[in-house]
């Protein structure tokens, strides 16, 4: 989405059209399950489903957990995030019963929730109760999915550890034991990473290998602390604690390079205890490769010049009718809803040109190359929130009628999905810009449902600010593109442009201004005529 400069154009949103923007990893835990077994507890298995077409399909399904109602499942459920589709996600809770398949007529259903990947996306932590069928409450459940992106620049790293003599914790028979590796975040909450399979009657374990991303791993940051735990298993949920350490994913490569790659496991109240206690086992970094992400085809795309899409069509076509109506040919071109370098820190309001002190391009073709040049340098990234860009050029064209008594009239192009998160703000805006000399064109980009973004054109009614003000003119003029695929950039933009003279006159007849008669085209004269 971009704001035009005076008298001017458009901007576009730097998204490619059904472009992958990134994978995104999806953590999931529950509380208060409901108890369905006579003599232990629930079994918990999460199946992840997505809608496509109005159907639900199965797309994964997390491990089964033995007797626990609150269970943290290992299973990372990893899907593509598209920025420009709202994407349908339903996770179902089963208590496995294990004689077929999870999710069959023989297991308890637990629970269900629905959402998007966008919400997810957006909010990072999504805590929402289970329901059961009619939607009734599935008691005190709920569901809690933590989402982290794997940025292009992630790696992956493929682990394989073993142990040697850890602590006998049964009494007729040895440990059966499993690895657990905790990331430490910054707020030292702490992150389940990764949980082995259990090796029964086994006291020097040893695990498969396993592979994680570097993202899930350590935050892409090497130094970050990793609580590694080993347990011995008990198929009543009560693990016995056998030992920890501490570790960081650099101290895990210097290891594999100076070849000293084995961690006491501790366990704090035998260091206690115990006087000549020494550990409770050794636990052995067998194996550490690192592998680079290699970009799929869409990002790969996004890298090199592409062919129009419909952002850069529509752009081209409604930038080259403004233009001639603009004195300088330079004009703003924003971006919204990405993280941007240098610290991939999401903004709503940054320009494309990643000049900061001055967001101007040279004429449309200038505007379409720092499109094509950014686009491959930023990350996009939800929500959509279009009120900052409205407010931001409100500002200026309030600036204008202050100092110059409304000399220049701007007009704000944007190009969008349609899927508007911040709608309540964005007609505050709206009323807010209508007093002023400016108009809105927004242009709906792919198959999106604009429902909303018709409600923002005023053509069937009063657009409304949330508290009941109506606006001082309509201002906003909706068209989308799909509906001028096929027909020519003249079509789309007569019908995109069509209200705007009117709009401009409403206004000047609003403020009583009166017409300024050009200046004529002399070499003394200034260029920068009235608009």
């Amino acid at each position: 989405m971009w704001p035009a400069g005076p008298a001017s154009a458009p901007e576009p949103s730097p998204q490619a059209p059904l472009a992958v923007l990134s994978k995104v990893e999806l953590r999931v835990s529950c509380r208060h399950l409901l108890d369905r077994d006579t003599l232990n507890k629930s079994d918990p298995c999460v199946l992840l489903l997505m809608q496509s077409q109005g159907q639900w399909t199965e797309v994964d399904r997390s491990e089964v957990i033995k007797s626990n109602l609150n269970p943290v499942f290992a299973k990372i459920f990893t899907v593509d995030y598209y920025f420009e589709e709202v994407q349908k996600l339903r996770f179902e809770v089963y208590d496995s019963h294990g004689h077929a398949g999870v999710g069959t007529h023989d297991d308890d259903f637990l629970g269900g929730m629905e959402c998007t990947v966008g919400q997810i996306v957006a909010q990072k932590r999504v805590t929402k109760p289970l329901f059961l069928k009619y939607g009734k409450f599935a008691g005190k459940s709920t569901i809690t999915v933590i989402s982290e992106e794997i940025s292009g620049n992630n790696g992956y790293v493929e682990l394989a550890f073993r142990a040697k003599k850890l602590d006998d914790k049964d009494l007729f028979s040895k440990s059966d034991p499993f690895l657990e590796i905790y990331r430490i975040d910054d707020d030292r909450s702490e992150q389940l990473v990764y949980r082995t399979e259990v090796v029964k009657n086994n006291l020097s374990p040893i695990w498969e290998p396993f592979k994680v991303s570097l993202n899930s791993l350590c935050s892409c940051e090497e130094k970050r602390k990793l609580r590694c735990v080993v347990w011995d298993y008990d198929s009543r949920g009560k693990h016995d604690f056998i030992g920890e350490f501490f570790t960081t994913f650099e101290e895990m490569q210097k290891a594999m390079g100076e070849n000293k790659v084995q961690w006491d496991c501790m366990n704090p109240k035998y260091k206690i205890k115990k006087r000549n206690y020494k550990n409770s086992g050794v636990v052995v970094l067998l194996d550490l490769k690192v592998s680079t992400c290699v970009p799929s085809c869409a990002e790969s795309c996004r890298a090199e010049p592409c062919r129009p899409n419909e952002y850069l069509k529509a752009l081209v076509a409604v930038g080259e009718i403004c233009q001639d109506y603009d004195s300088d040919k330079k004009f703003s071109a924003l971006g919204f809803g990405a993280r941007i370098p240098p610290k991939y820190e999401v903004s709503h309001d940054f320009a494309i040109n990643f000049n900061p002190d001055n967001d101007e391009c040279e004429g449309i073709q200038g505007v379409v190359e720092s499109y094509q040049s950014c686009l491959p340098k930023i990350q996009l990234y939800g929500p959509t929130n279009v009120a900052p860009i409205i407010s931001k050029v409100a500002r200026v064209a309030a600036d204008e009628e202050r100092t110059k008594e409304a000399s220049q009239y701007f007009i704000l192009l944007i190009l969008t999905d349609g899927v508007v998160t911040d709608m309540a703000d964005t007609r505050e805006a709206i009323v807010r810009a209508s007093y002023l000399p400016m108009s809105i064109i927004i242009v709906g980009v792919g198959n999106a449902d604009f429902t909303d973004m018709q409600i923002l054109d005023g053509d069937d009614g009063v657009l409304r600010s949330p508290r009941g003000e109506p606006v001082l003119r309509d201002i906003v003029q909706f068209v989308p593109f799909r509906e001028f695929k096929n027909a020519s950039p003249t079509a789309l933009a007569k019908c995109v442009l069509a209200e705007v003279p009117k709009q401009v006159v409403e206004y000047y007849s609003y403020k009583a201004f009166p017409p300024r008669c050009p200046q004529p085209d002399t070499p003394d004269s200034n260029l920068s005529s009235p608009q």
